[in-house]
């Protein structure tokens, strides 16, 4: 959906940077600035993200887990043991289930257990379990973040990749005056957004199709595919983020249409491919993520067919190859396709890769519970002409951003190899 967003009445435009379907789970620590969580939950989620709240007991005596729970919409965590009873997920799922883990306020003693690898308690068992980013958002006395133990923690942590976030300089609740204060929750939700910031498409044009079609047996009936299109619609919004001009086109789907993307409804292989070579002149990258329908019933029946007791025969022929056919346009887009199986999975991805002449393929296995279809999570093995690479289990928002950055990564390598030759 393209356009131009006014003033919010939160005081922020939509135009600025999307968390669009970014799960961050949201630690609070014991300090006075946990005050501000509820506030920094909000401003999370008015950028479209899911956000699940752990506390530290010491930060329930700041604010009340009632409150963060109203505002996130979400029960939340206090401790491992209130999350045993079958009904809320464990430390380890909770980390599984993270794109974010952002500790806010992240108290000195936080700092110190976290850089020893300890995991006393929720918080830090989550922390030590994650695969995902983390990020910190120190808030303490002034002379307690210039301790020398406390500065010697920040260097070990962030050596190992932790994002920190201020802390701001100012007036203290002490009465003291100096650097220690937790930033406020707008510039703590900037900076989020510029983690997931990724330019590495800016002023590129990115066509990519998403979702299932639907053929038509009768005005009623159909044949279509398990295809949710979650995967597309990331791609569009990781794309979008990376700076390119996207434009998706999307069979019949459930999904919220992503912010500042062109969209094209369809519901037909014929229809998808109609539309796909229509916008193909005057891109430069083309995913193509959509399960399109390999036949379509030959004669559809123009008035519902009634049930009887006669065995009923589909006559099916071939929809048109979509992906061939843009790889073959002459309009030299980079060209990636998607590859869903069940068993054999490289060396169907790469026959795939080499008889559609793609640039890249993105191939998943499919039929499991924990991915692919129906899924919130997805893991892919990606491959072109002369390498691979393989994007562990992760959410599809997550993985939509490896995705695209390793497409423009390897778009750029094609374009300087062009250059060269």
């Amino acid at each position: 959906m393209a356009g131009v967003y006014g003033p919010h009445p939160f005081g922020y435009n939509r135009a600025m940077k999307s968390l669009q379907n970014l799960r961050i789970v949201l630690g609070i620590t014991g300090g006075i600035a946990a005050y501000k969580s509820p506030d920094l939950v909000r401003r999370l989620m008015e950028r479209g993200a899911s956000v699940r709240v752990v506390m530290t007991t010491s930060a329930t005596a700041f604010v009340g887990p009632l409150t963060l729970q109203a505002v996130s919409g979400q029960p939340v965590a206090t401790n491992v043991l209130a999350m045993a009873d079958g009904n809320a997920m464990g430390h380890i799922e909770l980390a599984r289930w993270a794109d974010l883990v952002l500790v806010a306020p992240a108290s000195a003693d936080f700092l110190a257990r976290l850089r020893m690898g300890r995991a006393d308690d929720l918080l830090a068992a989550v922390c030590l379990t994650t695969t995902a980013p983390i990020a910190l958002a120190p808030a303490m006395n002034q002379q307690m973040w210039q301790a020398p133990a406390t500065v010697e923690n920040c260097v070990v942590l962030r050596e190992r990749g932790i994002h920190m976030i201020g802390p701001a300089a100012g007036a203290q609740a002490c009465g003291e005056v100096g650097p220690g204060r937790m930033e406020e929750p707008l510039a703590i939700v900037e900076q989020v957004a510029e983690m997931f910031a990724n330019r590495a498409l800016a002023g590129r044009k990115v066509l990519i199709t998403a979702g299932p079609t639907r053929e038509p047996i009768d005005p009623v009936r159909y044949i279509t595919n398990r295809s949710s299109g979650r995967m597309g619609y990331a791609l569009a919004d990781a794309a979008r983020d990376a700076g390119a001009a996207v434009t998706l086109i999307s069979g019949p789907v459930t999904l919220t249409p992503p912010d500042q993307v062109e969209l094209i409804s369809v519901e037909t292989a014929a229809q998808m491919h109609e539309a796909v070579m229509s916008k193909v002149v005057g891109q430069d990258i083309f995913i193509g993520c959509a399960a399109v329908a390999d036949y379509t019933p030959a004669a559809p029946a123009a008035r519902k067919m009634k049930k009887s007791e006669v065995d009923l025969a589909l006559t099916l022929q071939p929809t048109a190859d979509i992906l061939a056919a843009v790889a073959g346009s002459g309009n030299g887009l980079f060209t990636v396709g998607f590859a869903a199986e069940t068993d054999n999975l490289a060396l169907n991805a790469r026959a795939k890769l080499q008889r559609k002449a793609l640039d890249m393929i993105a191939a998943n296995l499919v039929g499991g519970p924990d991915r692919g279809f129906d899924s919130a999570d997805n893991e892919l093995h990606v491959f072109w002409a002369d390498g691979d690479r393989v994007l562990p289990l992760a959410s599809k928002s997550r993985l939509a951003r490896e995705l695209v950055a390793l497409i423009a990564e390897r778009y750029q390598a094609a374009r300087s190899a062009n250059v060269g030759d």
